[in-house]
C-alpha cells in the first residue's frame, strides 16, 4: 500500500509543479494558463486520495497513526481556493480577456503557500 501512497504523492508534487512553473515563468506578464488549472485539479484529486489513504495506512504504519488533520484541512481549503481562482483565470484567458495580475499571482502565491504548509508545518 505504501507504493500506491508514494505514487500519489509523486502526482501531487507534479500538480504543484504544474501551477508554480508557469507562474514563475510568466512573472513579468502574469496570466493563468490551462496547465495551471490542470495542476490545481491534480492537487485537489490527489490530496483527497492521500487523505483517504491515511486511515488505511494508519493501521499498518506507525508514521500514519496520528495524522495532523488541522494541517490537512488547511491545505484542502487553500487548494479549493487555488482551484476556483485557476478556473476563473483560465476562463478569462480562453474568452480573450486579460487576466488580472492579482488573480494570476494569487494562484501561484497560494500554491507556494500550500507547499510551505506541507513542508514547514510539522
Amino acid at each position: 500500500m505504501s507504493v500506491v501512497y508514494n505514487i500519489v504523492v509523486f502526482l501531487h508534487i507534479v500538480g504543484a509543479a504544474m501551477i508554480l512553473g508557469p507562474w514563475i515563468a510568466n512573472m513579468k506578464q502574469p496570466t493563468v494558463g490551462p496547465r495551471q488549472f490542470d495542476g490545481a485539479m491534480t492537487q485537489l484529486v490527489t490530496g483527497i486520495i492521500l487523505m483517504g489513504l491515511i486511515p488505511v495506512l494508519g493501521q499498518t504504519d506507525e508514521d500514519f497513526a496520528n495524522p495532523n488533520y488541522p494541517k490537512l484541512i488547511t491545505k484542502f481549503v487553500v487548494a479549493v481556493v487555488i482551484g476556483a481562482l485557476a478556473f476563473v483565470g483560465n476562463r478569462q484567458r480562453k474568452s480573450g480577456a486579460v487576466v488580472a495580475p492579482g488573480l494570476a499571482h494569487s494562484v501561484g502565491g497560494l500554491a507556494l503557500l500550500n507547499v510551505a504548509i506541507a513542508t514547514l508545518w510539522k
